[in-house]
């Protein structure tokens, strides 16, 4: 059996530390928490864990404050935990059985990271992180903001979970970093570039936005998913700023690196509806429910996309073409995914009595 370190860097985590450690607590063989400046209860109630509590001074760094974390660790691998992660029960199994069987000789080990959720459960967006790593290869963290943990070697693709709760987030923290360094003359990298334009988008400054897209688009030396989120993102910053030409531009781009992800095809099945051509629109949706999500991909993923969404929309197309018996199959699709869902029920209710017509 294999032993594990947790190697965590926290910062005011009062409200969600506890329920982290909790949460694997009798798995890991030891917990190594990195301070970086807390001001509340953090180092307090981390000490009912674990006396391995260490300070680090927070220089706008992640990947070395990480790094540092990591060197903390003397167990054989080293799982890596934000404080508003969890293991549900489930997953707290999966991760036991595979502490026991586990070949030493693995350099790495993947888990999906469910980061939100529906009413229903259903995971709405979710990615793949190395998350279990042999402490021997001594794997380092890069980046100074949305850091990534570079690996190689005998990767293990696992199915346990990594469940994402917060209950606040510093909303400026990242975007202020990403300015320091701009003001310091840093140059970016393809990586910086994207996620940059990520946090403008995200604080509705959309012009610089997509000015920051365009730069990343033009290194051609960005990551397939990326790439194809970029147009994605970047056609959300063409509709918040009223061009519709370079929304529909923008979202076709993204064919350039792959085959359609779903997302896409929701997208463009939205275009047509909206120009009432509902047999262009039926296409697109019904090839976003055809479409493999890539597994094992580090990419981001709203599974809703290849889902209920799709069905809820090939209702709308089929009922508008006069194709209930289509829209009502369609419809009850999406029930299995959200069974209480208002506009679904309404749908049940409404097309219910024109099958019976028809009959």
């Amino acid at each position: 059996m294999i032993t594990i370190s947790l190697c965590m860097i926290v910062k005011n985590e009062e409200d969600t530390l506890g329920r982290c450690l909790d949460s694997v607590q009798g798995i890991v063989d030891e917990i190594n928490i990195v301070d970086t400046g807390s001001d509340d209860r953090t180092k307090e109630i981390a000490s009912n864990y674990t006396n391995r509590i260490f300070d680090f001074e927070w220089v706008n760094d992640f990947a070395k404050a990480r790094n540092f974390a990591f060197q903390t660790a003397t167990k054989d691998f080293i799982l890596w935990f934000d404080a508003d992660d969890v293991f549900l029960e489930e997953d707290r199994r999966k991760l036991q059985l595979l502490k026991n069987e586990l070949e030493p000789s693995i350099d790495s080990v993947t888990m999906e990271y469910h980061l939100a959720a529906d009413e229903y459960g259903n995971v709405t967006m979710k990615s793949v992180r190395n998350r279990l790593v042999n402490r021997s290869k001594q794997f380092e963290w890069i980046g100074a903001v949305h850091e990534y943990l570079e690996v190689s070697g005998d990767i293990f693709t696992s199915d346990i979970a990594v469940t994402h709760k917060s209950i606040r987030h510093d909303a400026d923290r990242n975007l202020q970093i990403y300015e320091q360094q701009l003001s310091e003359g840093r140059e970016f990298t393809p990586r910086d570039l994207f996620y940059y334009a990520n946090e403008l988008r995200d604080h509705q400054l959309y012009e610089r936005a997509a000015e920051y897209y365009e730069k990343f688009l033009s290194t051609r030396q960005g990551w397939v998913e990326d790439n194809i989120s970029a147009c994605i993102r970047l056609a959300d910053c063409y509709f918040a700023l009223g061009d519709a030409e370079a929304q529909l531009e923008s979202t076709l781009r993204s064919l350039q690196y792959d085959h359609p992800r779903p997302e896409l095809c929701c997208r463009l099945g939205f275009y047509f509806i909206s120009r009432h051509n509902y047999n262009a629109a039926i296409f697109w949706y019904q090839l976003a429910t055809t479409i493999e999500l890539p597994k094992g991909s580090m990419g981001f993923q709203n599974p809703s996309f290849s889902t209920w969404l799709p069905h809820l929309q090939l209702c709308v197309c089929y009922d508008r073409i006069g194709q209930y018996e289509l829209a009502y199959k369609h419809n009850e699709e999406a029930r299995t995914y959200r069974p209480t869902d208002t506009r679904i029920l309404h749908n049940k209710i409404y097309l219910e009595p024109l099958l019976h017509k028809e009959a």
